[in-house]
C-alpha cells in the first residue's frame, strides 16, 4: 500500500487563491474590502512570527491589515478598550487576540469581548454554541481546515469511525462537532482514556491533537487509516519540528497522513482568512 502525504501547503495556497479571486471580485461588486485587526500583546516570539504571517496572508489575499502591539505590560482595561473601539468600526471585519496572553489578563474575558460577529478565531461562546447545535458561525480556524485537508485529498468521511485525541476547546471538541457534522462516528479520546492504544486502533481516521512530541506511535494505528497530526512540537534531541505522530514510523502504514511541519499548520491562517472573507460578506447591503 502507498501512503499519499497530505501536502497542507498545496492546499492552504488553493484555499488562499480562492480567497484571492473572491474577494477581487468583492471589492470590484460591493465595494468592500475585507479587514483583519490582529492585536499582540508582548514580545513572545512565536507570536510574532504567527503575527508576520498572518499580515503577509491578508496581504497576498488583498485585504486590509491592522496591527496593534501593544507592551507587555498592557493592562486588561486598556486591551479591552481596544477591543470595544475595534468592534464598533463598520470597516474592521475580524478581530483576532494572539494568545498565549500575558498571565495579569484574563483570556477568557478578552475572547468574550470580542464581537461575536468579529470573532474569526472561532473562540466567542455564542459560535462554540452555533457549531454545538448546527446553527451557522464561525468554526475555529484548526479544525475548519482539518475538514479542508480531509475533503480536498478525496477522503471519505461519512460513516467512518473516527478517533480525536485530545478534548481542548481549541481544537479536540470543535473537531469532534465537524466530524460529526459529516457524518462521521466519534470518539474524543484524552490523557484519562482506558486502552488508547485500543481505541486508536478502531478508527479509520485519527486525528492527533495532544501536544505530546510523537506519542502516537505504530501500534496506535490500524492498517490503512488516515493520519491527522495537529501537534507541533520540538523534538528535544534534535531541536526540529515534529508532531504529535511518530510519522517515520506510523507513515507506512497508513492510507493517507499529514507532516509536521507543512501538513494542517499551513491551513490555520488559510482558514483564518476565510473567516475573515465570510465576515465581509455578511456586511452587504448594511
Amino acid at each position: 500500500m502507498e501512503t499519499r502525504i497530505i501536502d497542507g501547503k498545496l492546499i492552504s495556497a488553493q484555499v488562499k487563491d480562492e480567497i484571492k479571486d473572491k474577494t477581487a471580485k468583492l471589492i470590484a461588486e460591493h465595494n468592500i474590502t475585507p479587514c483583519l485587526a490582529v492585536i499582540l500583546v508582548g514580545e513572545d516570539p512565536a507570536s510574532q512570527v504567527y503575527v508576520r504571517n498572518k499580515k503577509r496572508a491578508c496581504e497576498y489575499v488583498g485585504f486590509k491589515s491592522l496591527s496593534y502591539e501593544l507592551p507587555a505590560d498592557t493592562t486588561q482595561e486598556k486591551l479591552l478598550s481596544v477591543i470595544c473601539e475595534l468592534n464598533k468600526r463598520s470597516d474592521v471585519h475580524g478581530i483576532l487576540v494572539q494568545m498565549p496572553l500575558p498571565k495579569h489578563i484574563n483570556e477568557k474575558a478578552v475572547i468574550d469581548a470580542i464581537s461575536p460577529d468579529k470573532d474569526v478565531d472561532g473562540f466567542h461562546p455564542m459560535n462554540v454554541g452555533a457549531l454545538c447545535i448546527g446553527e451557522e458561525g464561525f468554526v475555529s480556524c484548526t479544525p475548519a481546515g482539518v475538514i479542508q485537508l480531509l475533503k480536498r485529498s478525496g477522503a471519505e468521511i461519512s460513516g467512518k469511525e473516527c478517533v480525536i485525541v485530545g478534548r481542548s476547546n481549541i481544537v479536540g471538541k470543535p473537531m469532534a462537532l465537524l466530524m460529526l457534522r459529516e457524518n462521521a462516528t466519534v470518539t474524543v479520546a484524552h490523557s484519562k482514556t482506558k486502552d488508547l492504544k485500543e481505541v486508536c486502533k478502531r478508527a479509520d481516521i485519527v486525528i492527533a491533537a495532544i501536544g505530546k512530541a510523537k506519542a502516537i506511535t505504530a501500534d496506535y494505528i490500524k492498517e490503512g487509516a488516515i493520519v491527522i497530526d495537529v501537534g507541533i512540537n520540538r523534538n528535544e534531541e534534535t531541536g526540529k519540528l515534529c508532531g504529535d505522530v511518530d510519522y517515520e514510523n506510523v507513515a507506512p502504514k497508513c492510507s493517507m497522513i499529514t507532516p509536521v511541519p507543512g501538513g494542517v499548520g499551513p491551513m490555520t491562517i488559510a482558514m483564518l482568512m476565510n473567516n475573515c472573507y465570510e465576515s465581509a460578506v455578511r456586511h452587504i447591503g448594511e
